[in-house]
């Protein structure tokens, strides 16, 4: 069963009781409601005036929910994870940190191909060639040591929007608000399933920093930051390239999770699917597999 992402934008008391999360609203006149803690997913708080209870935040993440804070701009800030998501943590931590250089080098070779395929499968639903992405793809060797995956994402942005100034930058101009967005639930997303899996997120396959702590989250997700990309050419398409990044549009961005991918050949929603993908890297860890379950765009 794939778990709810629950959005706060409003003030509001977070609580529980009887292993349900209780939300009561300041407006007397509003009901009070509540939903089971072991449905949720993710839970986004996105309001100075939200109060959660301790023991709310900590039935959350016994359930391995994602609590993400959002900002003074309304972009997620923080998350909160479990540390203690799996039974053979240790063991999986000892394996994923004591990983040969080779393997690592060929886990990101898989990563890089499936994050171009599906990049320029985009592009073909677009209507934009994509035959050069196809070959970067099967031109990618171990570790990337030629960079075809920026190569790929030079190309990528400056044609997906079909405007040859856009320039994907963080701090840019729409829609590189509604990029971020995306990307931090789908990050978080990740950072979860990996830590359900047993995996350290900080310590990745191939992003290295030593003041980011979702390294292996940042590598993992690149294969599914094209499903993100459909869903904001969505949006451009229905509303053009909006400054401001209202409701309406983070709850078009917030159904991330949900989306339909497929993986292994069958069709999936993507939380479940980056389960997937996170269990089988785990498993490349251990030795008994050599490669990464990865969603593909048909």
């Amino acid at each position: 069963m794939i778990k709810r992402t629950l959005f706060f934008e409003n003030p509001a008391y977070l609580s529980t009781h009887l292993e349900q999360l209780v939300i009561d609203f300041p407006e007397k006149e509003k009901e009070k409601k509540t939903i089971p803690i072991e449905d949720i997913g993710m839970v986004i708080l996105d309001n100075p005036q939200i109060t959660l209870s301790q023991q709310l935040m900590a039935k959350l993440l016994q359930n391995n929910a994602a609590i993400v804070a959002c900002d003074q701009k309304h972009m997620p800030l923080g998350l909160w994870l479990n540390l203690d998501g799996h039974t053979l943590q240790s063991a999986r931590h000892k394996e994923q940190i004591e990983s040969s250089v080779p393997l690592r080098k060929q886990l990101w070779q898989q990563t890089v191909k499936a994050k171009i395929e599906n990049q320029a499968a985009v592009l073909r639903k677009q209507g934009v060639p994509e035959e050069n992405m196809r070959y970067w793809s099967t031109e990618v060797k171990s570790g990337d040591t030629e960079n075809h995956e920026g190569r790929a994402a030079a190309y990528y942005w400056k044609t997906v929007f079909k405007d040859p100034e856009f320039i994907r930058d963080r701090s840019g101009l729409s829609p590189n608000n509604l990029l971020n967005y995306g990307y931090a639930i789908l990050r978080a997303c990740v950072a979860r399933a990996l830590v359900g899996s047993g995996l350290f997120p900080a310590f990745g396959i191939h992003h290295r920093n030593q003041y980011n702590p979702y390294c292996l989250a940042d590598d993992i997700m690149e294969p599914f930051r094209p499903y993100v990309d459909l869903i904001v050419l969505e949006i451009i398409a229905e509303h053009g390239k909006p400054e401001g990044l209202h409701t309406s549009l983070k709850k078009e961005l917030l159904q991330i999770p949900s989306v339909d991918v497929y993986i292994d050949g069958l069709r999936s929603p993507l939380m479940l699917a980056v389960q997937r993908s996170t269990a089988s890297l785990a498993k490349c860890f251990e030795g008994e597999l050599r490669k990464i379950s990865y969603p593909q765009i048909l």
